[in-house]
């Protein structure tokens, strides 16, 4: 692991990098920015532009392959946190059940599954996108922090590094539209505060 996952972590950036810039030029060469900055489905919106609106049920369909490969990934790792959390006590200890054959947290996966599909059904997923932005970006905000705490032995990247990832963080942060930064410091007060009454009423 050592040697693999830094290696994994680079080229995959280095291929998203290179995916993402591939799509976002050839959108813009074939509908040019209004267009695009106008629209809530930008590469339909290329693949019409393009002469190739037959096209254009296949990349609705890669698009709905690739945001539930994302959602399938979302739902592992964060199930597995929700396991975590579980054994640790900060959340009810029924989502900490691993499943005897398959070996995962299937009480928290179906808990998360039945979230989503609740706010899926009640709320507008443009929201929840923007509020699942400021917790992740978050998250990686105190990894970041977190990193200034490796002994310099274990350190593969200099701290500046570091600090780049926080502002980073922060900037994407202020441009999530004003309801999602609302919900985010909302739910994260209310998970604080929940933590401190846990610890207080915990023998």
């Amino acid at each position: 692991p050592a040697r693999t996952i830094p290696r994994a972590i680079a080229a995959s950036l280095a291929i998203t990098l290179a995916v993402y810039t591939a799509v976002a030029v050839s959108a813009l060469a074939a509908a040019g920015p209004q267009a695009l900055a106008g629209t809530s489905e930008p590469l339909a919106v290329a693949v019409r532009a393009s002469g190739a609106a037959g096209l254009e049920p296949v990349v609705r369909i890669g698009a709905v392959i690739a945001s539930l490969g994302a959602l399938i990934s979302l739902i592992a790792g964060v199930g597995r946190t929700g396991l975590a959390m579980a054994r640790n006590a900060d959340l009810p200890r029924w989502l900490a059940a691993v499943h005897p054959r398959h070996r995962t947290p299937h009480h928290a996966e179906i808990a998360l599954a039945a979230a989503v599909a609740v706010l899926v059904l009640t709320t507008d997923v443009r929201n929840v996108i923007g509020f699942s932005s400021f917790g992740v970006l978050v998250y990686y905000g105190i990894a970041n922090a977190s990193a200034f705490t490796q002994p310099p032995r274990e350190r593969r990247t200099p701290q500046a590094l570091n600090v780049l990832g926080m502002a980073g963080c922060a900037v994407l942060v202020a441009t999530l539209p004003r309801s999602s930064l609302v919900a985010g410091v909302g739910v994260l007060a209310a998970g604080l505060a929940g933590r401190v009454v846990v610890l207080r009423l915990r023998p």
